[in-house]
């Protein structure tokens, strides 16, 4: 090995946990935070967990509630767009009927 280029090795590197676990390890740093270790990961608790820092899982929990706001709104638009127009459709009649009366109306 060539001196003075490696890193410092520490055989007790402390490693803490979000969860509060403690334990120690060989490393290049003295002391190393993680977010997930053996002891709350759901591999090894077999416990679902979602680890969001960044709020995401809460963003797309809002937006699928907005969605689905948006959904039932748009089903009673539609609904009364459908209504409106079979009530014109009672109110005048088509084309084809006004002929069909007219044809009726003509002496042969």
């Amino acid at each position: 090995m060539k001196p003075n280029i490696h890193p410092t090795w520490y055989n007790d590197a402390k490693v803490t946990c979000a969860c509060g676990a403690n334990f120690t390890t060989g490393s290049t740093l003295p002391q190393i935070r993680v977010e997930i270790c053996s002891q709350c990961h759901p591999l090894f608790t077999g416990q679902q967990k979602f680890v969001d820092t960044l709020g995401q899982v809460d963003r797309f929990i809002k937006k699928t509630e907005v969605s689905k706001v948006k959904i039932e709104e748009r089903k009673k638009i539609l609904e009364a767009r459908q209504s409106k127009k079979a009530e014109q459709k009672k109110e005048r009649p088509s084309l084809k009927d006004l002929l069909m009366q007219a044809r009726k109306q003509i002496p042969s």
